[in-house]
């Protein structure tokens, strides 16, 4: 008996590409995080969902540049990256990393704090 391989059927980048979400505009305030996306939908996140962005100026939030056709939004002044599919499924920036708490004095949120004896 003969057999063939099975072939899948892909969808081609162009039509999978069609169900990315796409940014078509952002706002970020004191508070929020608001990217419109190009299908009429609005997806807001906390600020402090990136810490990056919560810990500097208005005007370092708002300098920032809609990248890859709409894929996501780039703020160079401190090197943030945002995807709109990361905003959709609620993926925060990953947390700092506990050697720059420690000097900055912060403590791990890992660990409890321990009072001197």
């Amino acid at each position: 008996m003969l057999m063939r391989p099975v072939r899948r059927r892909q969808m081609s980048r162009k039509r999978r590409s069609s169900y990315l979400p796409r940014i078509i505009s952002i706002q970020v305030t004191d508070d929020l995080i608001t990217a419109r996306l190009a299908d009429g939908r609005s997806i807001s996140v906390p600020l402090v969902w990136s810490w990056r962005l919560s810990e500097v100026t208005p005007e370092q939030r708002n300098n920032f540049e809609i990248i890859g056709n709409g894929l996501g939004v780039h703020w160079p002044d401190i090197n943030e990256d945002i995807s709109a599919t990361a905003m959709l499924y609620g993926i925060p920036a990953r947390p700092r990393k506990a050697s720059v708490r420690r000097r900055r004095g912060q403590q791990s949120p890992l660990k409890p704090a321990v009072a001197p004896a």
